[in-house]
């Protein structure tokens, strides 16, 4: 079995410079994925022709960033079954809590994912958590960087006993 693609959607091209980080991520995983500019206002139609077609597609799980009155990840959900992410995108009036709210707050029934304001890392690494459900070596991967993770901390611990012991 293959593995799912991954679906980043952003409002704007101008959201790039956030979300590029995301799809690194996948990337470093080895997970498929398709960047792709449209707006739940701007482009509602093509929006809600995508997420219909998304799980016949290939994808598994979509994730939108978007900021302001940041529609795009609930447009989405609202047309598909697949799990949907959403990245508040820091900007306009509120910096980002508009973003962040329009992101979080769902009708029942239609759930959006959300994330830290310009979180696309963790956008891309809860996306591998959903696909790792059902791909083995995937789910290792994870592991292992959680390891990893665990032994860079461990190591910074150890510098800053020795730095303290010295005082």
């Amino acid at each position: 079995m293959s593995l799912k693609k991954v679906a980043v959607i952003m409002g704007s091209d101008s959201d790039w410079p956030v979300v590029k980080g995301c799809c690194a991520q996948l990337k470093a995983y080895g997970i498929p994925f398709e960047a792709r500019v449209m707006s739940a206002h701007r482009t509602p139609a093509e929006a809600a022709a995508f997420a219909k077609s998304a799980a016949d597609e290939g994808f598994g799980v979509l994730i939108a960033a978007a900021g302001m009155a940041a529609h795009l990840a609930g447009a989405l959900a609202a047309n598909t079954t697949l799990p949907v992410i959403g990245i508040p995108v820091k900007g306009g009036a509120m910096d980002g809590l508009d973003a962040l709210l329009a992101t979080v707050q769902m009708p029942t029934g239609i759930p959006v994912a959300t994330v830290a304001i310009n979180g696309a890392k963790n956008a891309a690494v809860l996306a591998a958590q959903m696909l790792a459900l059902s791909d083995d070596a995937l789910a290792a991967r994870l592991r292992a960087e959680r390891a990893d993770m665990a032994k860079t901390i461990a190591k910074k611990n150890e510098a800053l006993q020795a730095e303290a012991a010295a005082l």
